[in-house]
């Protein structure tokens, strides 16, 4: 079946999107308004974008009839924060889902511990496990108070537990239980089952076929 996604009201596109593109990594988005109030809200439209620099983006779908909160703090300030959600994390992360007004700090709601960043003002979030320090490299309006925000990753936050080899960057992915977005409303997957396939190379690709090629 052929959707015309131009046609298509809007909420049929979403569902369309979000349906088949899974799992999604989740950034739990730490922002601190001009006047000073912390605000917290996961996204799953994000993914990391490149390493050389380190770069992320998230996709920010629009508010009722203005930009969200984060929209709104990452625009105004330029400075972000992207943390990971752990399994553990879950109904904390659910909480700060919440349409609250702009006034209202959800990491208190959600009883979470702010956790001072070092290179940006915005905060971390202690509870979760891995933390991105951003500064917006780019911006762009995709639609009616719909953002795309590119921003480069200064600081990385990674639990000790986690760490297994720190000169060499090794870090026990399995052991972070990360958590991604689903289908439909309220849907989540785990990451406990993996499977490895091993990445070819052209050579060893040419030397399998030029064996089993009749002389």
């Amino acid at each position: 079946m052929i959707f015309d996604m131009e046609t298509l009201e809007a909420q049929n596109r979403y569902k369309i999107l979000t349906a088949t593109v899974t799992p999604r990594p989740i950034a739990w988005v730490t922002t601190l308004s001009v006047s000073g109030v912390i605000n917290a809200a996961p996204f799953s439209f994000f993914n990391v974008m490149g390493h050389e620099p380190p770069t992320v983006a998230i996709g920010l779908l629009a508010g009722a009839q203005r930009f969200k909160d984060t929209a709104a703090n990452i625009l105004e300030t330029g400075e972000f924060v992207v943390n990971l959600v752990a399994e553990r994390n879950a109904e904390a992360m659910n909480i700060t889902c919440i349409d609250a007004p702009p006034e209202i700090d959800e990491l208190e709601l959600a009883g979470l511990t702010p956790a001072a960043s070092q290179a940006v003002r915005p905060p971390r979030i202690a509870e979760s496990p891995v933390s991105f320090e951003c500064r917006v490299l780019a911006s762009l309006v995709t639609g009616p108070r719909q953002t795309v925000v590119i921003g480069r990753v200064v600081r990385a936050h990674v639990d000790d537990a986690v760490i297994m080899d720190r000169e060499r960057c090794h870090i026990d992915t399995q052991a972070l239980r990360l958590i991604a977005r689903m289908h439909g409303s309220g849907w989540y997957a785990r990451s406990a089952e993996l499977f490895q396939i091993d990445r070819p190379t052209w050579a060893a690709w040419q030397e399998k076929n030029s064996e089993t090629t009749p002389a």
